[in-house]
């Protein structure tokens, strides 16, 4: 099984992570780690940071990876779900583990989500971790 476990920095996206490391080691799996951004930077190198901890603590051997394969400044979240089956088709994962904000209703009819928009598009299985 291989699983894709997109990072963007939340505590929420790290419990995904936790989890997705522990689902790749039960079911004898590779795991990627993956976080967009327009550019490398110290925020980017903050995020990798936290994850390479986490799959410390996990035991997972995975290097997490920066996607600046992104030209907008502003990026709503419905084009990283864009993004994010963009690397589900073309690298042919099994499993996507995303956090969800729990955004209010108003929020996500202005910004959208990655992870409904991943869910909805019903092209890999997904686990939703709050």
């Amino acid at each position: 099984m291989e699983i894709l476990v997109p990072v963007d920095g939340s505590d929420c996206s790290f419990r995904a992570l936790g989890f997705g490391a522990e689902m790749a080691g039960r079911y004898d799996g590779s795991l990627d780690v993956v976080h967009f951004a327009e550019s490398e930077s110290e925020s980017t190198d903050a995020v990798v940071d936290r994850a390479e901890r986490v799959l410390d603590a996990q035991g997972v051997d995975t290097e997490p990876e920066v996607n600046t394969d992104v030209e907008v400044e502003f990026r709503l979240s419905d084009g990283v779900g864009g993004d994010i089956l963009d690397l589900v088709e073309a690298r042919g994962y099994d499993h996507v583990v995303m956090g969800h904000h729990g955004a209010g209703t108003l929020e996500r009819a202005l910004l959208g989500s990655a992870a409904e928009k991943v869910l909805h598009a019903e092209r890999v299985p997904v686990t939703v971790i709050p």
